[in-house]
């Protein structure tokens, strides 16, 4: 069964500005689905519609069978969302949090005490029971905001950029916390986010969209199939600067396009054999001190770039 199933979806705003256009997709129960655009792509909107927070103009969206237009109050009952910005009150504790978000989906006192010591012991929430949750760190106030999330046992959890703005160790915790609300609960999780990376890493599948239509949808494995040129990653040293790297690559029409990732460049090229000895000899000839070099599978940054930069994807 398709959790989200959306069928030529339009959205316009009343200042004649069209956010979504024709937009197609489905979403299979119990995945982990990432919807990924730059900025004004219409991620936002799209979240909002599906959400029931703004209706379409036009277009048919189902989520668990039922009808977002004559059906709206069904949904709410087996969706949740965690926005950017936490619904936690910070003058109750944690488990006053979790019997209020109970107390809102009209859930009886047994069942909210049930669900809220599986949450705390599911996502390792126990030993901040006694802090106040003021004082909780923001990777802490993120997971019990998901906690709160998932009191009513949704089928469908709207994450929107979950991990933005925490530390590279708070985002692991959350990652292995969504995987879990996957695995232990089937619930389906539709995420958006600005880390590729972690689209990579949790996603069934992906969509990429931009200027309100979606580009493409599938597996990491599916999209790849679109993806033909070589990447070569060069992994520099921790005193060389890839800015060094980048001036002498970049008078070489050889390379399609060049990206960095903390010390490390990916070059997108041509021919796979010829243009790795290319870059050989330019890091030999100037000097360059690098770690590794290799020709690697395209990662989904390089997937993202290569469809948004495009004027035109069939």
């Amino acid at each position: 069964m398709e959790a989200i199933r959306i069928n030529k979806l339009n959205k316009t705003f009343k200042n004649g500005k069209k956010a979504i256009s024709n937009f197609n997709l489905t979403v299979p129960q119990g995945e982990i689905f990432s919807l990924l655009g730059p900025n004004g792509a219409g991620k936002s909107t799209l979240i909002n519609i599906l959400t029931t927070y703004i209706l379409p103009t036009s277009g048919e969206i189902t989520i668990m069978g039922y009808d977002l237009r004559n059906e709206s109050q069904r949904i709410r009952n087996c969706i949740s969302c965690v926005a950017q910005h936490t619904s936690i009150d910070k003058h109750m504790s944690l488990k006053e949090n979790l019997e209020f978000q109970g107390r809102l989906f009209g859930l009886d006192s047994s069942t909210i005490y049930a669900r809220s010591e599986e949450l705390i012991q599911t996502f390792h929430l126990a030993k901040y029971c006694d802090y106040k949750v003021s004082e909780y760190s923001g990777g802490v106030t993120r997971r019990l905001d998901i906690a709160m999330s998932l009191i009513s046992h949704p089928k469908v959890l709207f994450l929107d950029e979950p991990t933005v703005g925490m530390d590279i160790e708070s985002r692991q915790i959350l990652w292995q916390m969504i995987r879990t609300i996957q695995e232990k609960f089937n619930t389906t999780i539709f995420l958006t986010t600005h880390y590729l990376e972690e689209a990579q890493l949790l996603s069934n599948t992906i969509c990429i969209m931009k200027e309100g239509q979606p580009l493409i949808q599938g597996s990491l494995t599916e999209l790849r199939q679109y993806f033909n040129e070589p990447v070569i990653r060069v992994e520099l040293t921790s005193d060389e600067n890839p800015a060094t790297l980048l001036e002498h690559l970049n008078t070489h029409s050889y390379i399609k396009n060049i990206r960095i990732e903390e010390n490390s460049l990916y070059i997108t090229v041509e021919d796979r054999t010829r243009d790795f000895a290319r870059t050989n000899t330019i890091l030999n000839e100037n000097y360059i001190d690098f770690c590794a070099v290799e020709i690697q599978k395209p990662s989904l940054s390089d997937i993202f770039m290569k469809f948004t930069n495009e004027e035109e994807v069939e």
